[in-house]
């Protein structure tokens, strides 16, 4: 007995002892020229950084410095992208998306914009980035990012302007109403019936949050819009929209931050009256597509009055999405029409005509560097004369027809910054609002829960009103109906607080009904199907845990490829092989299903099918609809008899005809042998760096991919696999529970071990804690770097 005791004893002290020397985590000193006093950063076995300042100044300064320490080469890809720099260090094959982004004039609108900041968040700005140039004056040509050293060039100095740049990318990636204007216009000539349809932005899945649809009204024409002078497009028009987008979608692929259709995140808050513990859930997991290093930057800020902690991107100071001691808050993309296009006329001497006669344009001459050969950094210069008209850059031509953008992003007094700073010091409902009053950025779904119980949502972002019509088609350039008048008041814009049902959920969706005021405005992109589905998981059981949130977020089911197997079941059209696998099937688009293919591939066939026999087999593979996803799930349920292919006699013969073609395409995707067709053959989750594709020197980047779980596109699931940026589960109340996790890691470095060291838990769905106080945060901790003022 006395020798138990004895050894229980001895066993008890050596894990005292031991505790207390891994509470003891190693610490170094580190002299930093720019620091008025001393900063701690603690890093986490994930390598997040925890920075602890003893003033706001230093706090931003530090969290430069660190960030650049962790991420400086996709900080400056980032800014050479919004810039159109990136021919530079990549040469001809991105110089179409250099010319683009010249277009966009966005390193001049930021060198304004910084003129522009209110003193606080200038202050902010300019404190991280003399944090960054700090670290680059640390570095040499060994130390460089080993991307630096492949390319053979150096970075240059941070600019204040270069963090709004980078900004910028966030609008064009949620931003892109101007592509859905021309093609409305190009699907004019379509039968009164068919277009009603097509314009139609109802459906069954619907999930309102303000206002009400009344009865569906029998045509969807009266609200088209206002026509150019000339609406007559070329035959070469859609072609040459399809590829303007696909400019668009490798720049912005290549970041991470290409957002398909524009529907990009999830997010809900649930009152702790529907909680098993009684407190708040927020969750929130953007959309977007994979990259390495992802595009979110995990960190926890922490000075006298102010303690927030979430995700920042690489360039960026402050928390974007996250939450602080007493409130937290996601955002999801809502999709407003903040783009108008107007045909200008321009006369033999290059006037263009506008209400008051012909004027002259603005000409800015944009000179690219673009380097000659991949292996030295030696370049030549290309021209580009940039033509802007009084609503802004002449942006797209068809068949000598010049159209030119006006965009809120194009604003200088847009801020874009102040609003973060104000969140993380916001105590209520009343300093977050406060807060969203002066968010400038691309319009967001804001979804709110706090320490006291209450949760909330609101649509933040300016919104143009017209002086005639709502944007949805290009105006005449030389008329004034298309003049912006004004803007959204931020009173009017659509919010909620505490609302009876007692959650909030947006996933893109249409979240204003047609009784709202300015619904047409601000309903312009959208989707349906995760919406359903979160609303039916929220709806399915009467108290959650965090646990229920995390599965919520990890679901595969597809509302869509569901419904649409089910209709095939139902009319029997495909083979009795396929109608039992449709019929034994769940609905989910997990990775080892076969089911899951075949469902999804006869549905794109179906679509394709469709599209073709209105628009003929060529136009119908670079139209699209505006309410793509909506409009195709109503088709199959409805059956029009107008939309039916003239070569079948039934839904049913069509149906079958798409079985076949989505098994061709099977098979030559995947091959023929059917014990290898899965969802996840065919969906795959990768995390392409911009480096990996160079022979031998890129492997260093490469991530071997891995079959996906869940699906993007129409047939959405809430995981939409590999686009899942990242995710977050919060707890008002009891923040060290909170969960937050990114793809891959926090680092840039492809020989740190936090370069992927997140990328299991976030594969599985298993999302770790985030930890908060301090004592949380000291008992995590593995590294601490005391930052010293060096004299």
């Amino acid at each position: 007995m006395k020798n138990k005791l004895k050894h229980i004893w001895l066993s008890a002290l050596f894990l005292l002892v031991a505790s207390a020397c891994w509470a003891q985590t190693p610490t170094r000193t580190l002299n930093v020229a720019g620091l008025a006093d001393s900063v701690t950063v603690r890093r986490d076995e994930r390598g997040i950084p925890y920075i602890e300042a003893k003033t706001e100044a230093d706090l931003y300064f530090a969290q430069g410095y660190v960030t650049a320490s962790d991420r400086l080469w996709q900080m400056d890809l980032l800014r050479r992208v919004a810039r159109g720099e990136t021919a530079e260090i990549f040469g001809k094959v991105t110089l179409e998306e250099d010319k683009r982004w010249r277009k966009f004039n966005f390193a001049g609108v930021a060198v304004e914009n910084v003129k522009n900041l209110q003193p606080a968040t200038r202050s902010i700005l300019e404190n991280y980035t003399r944090g960054v140039n700090a670290y680059l004056a640390t570095l040499d040509d060994q130390t460089l990012p080993v991307e630096f050293r492949i390319l053979q060039y150096k970075p240059r100095e941070w600019k204040m302007e270069d963090s709004l740049v980078v900004s910028k990318i966030f609008d064009d990636g949620l931003s892109n109403t101007w592509r859905m204007d021309l093609m409305k216009a190009s699907l004019m000539d379509l039968p009164k019936e068919k277009l009603a349809r097509v314009l139609d932005p109802q459906s069954p899945l619907d999930v309102l949050l303000v206002g009400k649809d009344s009865e569906k009204s029998k045509s969807q024409t009266a609200n088209l819009g206002v026509e150019t002078q000339d609406s007559e497009l070329s035959p070469q028009f859609e072609i040459a929209l399809a590829k303007a987008e696909e400019v668009r979608k490798s720049s912005l692929s290549r970041i991470g931050f290409y957002a398909e259709d524009l529907a990009a995140s999830n997010n809900w808050v649930i009152s702790g009256k529907r909680t098993i513990d009684g407190k708040p859930l927020l969750a929130n997991d953007p959309h977007l597509p994979p990259t390495q290093p992802p595009i979110w930057y995990l960190v926890n800020l922490s000075a006298p009055n102010l303690k927030v902690a979430g995700v920042s991107t690489a360039g960026l100071p402050g928390v974007i999405i996250g939450h602080n001691e007493n409130i937290a808050w996601g955002m999801t993309n809502v999709g407003p029409d903040v783009q108008d296009m107007y045909l200008e006329t321009f006369d033999a001497g290059g006037k263009v005509k506008t209400p008051k006669g012909y004027e002259s344009p603005t000409i800015r001459r944009e000179e690219i560097k673009v380097r000659k050969n991949a292996l030295a950094p030696d370049t030549t210069t290309e021209i580009l004369e940039v033509v802007n008209t009084r609503h802004g850059v002449v942006f797209f031509e068809d068949a000598g027809k010049k159209y030119s953008l006006k965009w809120t992003a194009f604003d200088a007094k847009n801020d874009s910054l102040t609003m973060v700073s104000l969140l993380a010091k916001a105590k209520n409902w009343t300093d977050f609002r406060g807060a969203l009053k002066s968010w400038g950025g691309a319009m967001q779904n804001f979804v709110y829960a706090d320490t006291q119980g209450n949760i909330g949502w609101t649509a933040a972002g300016r919104v143009p009103i017209r002086k005639t019509g709502d944007g949805s088609l290009p105006y005449d350039g030389a008329a004034d109906a298309g003049d912006w008048t004004g803007f959204v008041p931020f009173e009017e814009l659509p919010s909620l607080y505490n609302p009876p049902e007692n959650f909030i959920m947006t996933a893109n969706q249409r979240t204003v009904g047609q009784s709202y005021k300015y619904q047409n405005v601000i309903a312009r992109a959208h989707t349906v199907a995760r919406a359903k589905r979160l609303q039916d998981l929220l709806n399915s059981k009467p108290k959650v845990s965090i646990d229920d949130v995390r599965d919520f977020q990890f679901d595969t089911f597809s509302v869509i490829n569901s419904r649409f197997a089910k209709e095939v079941v139902n009319q029997k059209g495909a083979s009795d092989e396929t109608l039992k696998l449709l019929t034994d099937w769940d609905g989910r688009m997990n990775h080892e299903s076969k089911a899951a293919l075949v469902a999804d591939a006869m549905r794109s066939a179906f679509r394709t099918k469709i599209l073709a026999g209105t628009f003929g087999a060529e136009r119908a593979k670079t139209v699209f609809l505006p309410y793509d996803g909506a409009f195709f799930d109503r088709l199959i349920a409805e059956k029009p008899s107008e939309w039916l292919p003239k070569d079948f006699a039934s839904y049913a013969d069509l149906l079958k005809t798409c079985e076949t073609e989505a098994k061709e395409f099977i098979v030559k995707q995947i091959g023929a042998d059917e014990t290898k067709w899965t969802w996840g053959s065919r969906a795959k989750v990768n995390f392409p760096h911009p480096l990996a594709v160079a022979p031998l020197i890129g492997l260093q980047f490469q991530i071997a991919p891995r079959p996906q779980n869940g699906s993007g596109g129409a047939g959405a699931t809430p995981n939409v696999g590999a686009s899942v940026s990242m995710r977050f589960i919060a707890t008002p109340g009891d923040w060290d529970a909170t969960r937050h996790v990114i793809p891959t890691g926090e680092s840039g470095d492809p020989q740190s071990p936090h370069w992927k060291d997140q990328l299991e838990s976030w594969y599985s769905g298993n999302t770790p804690v985030f930890p908060f106080t301090k004592a949380a945060i000291e008992k995590a901790a593995r590294e601490t770097v005391l930052l010293i003022p060096r004299k």
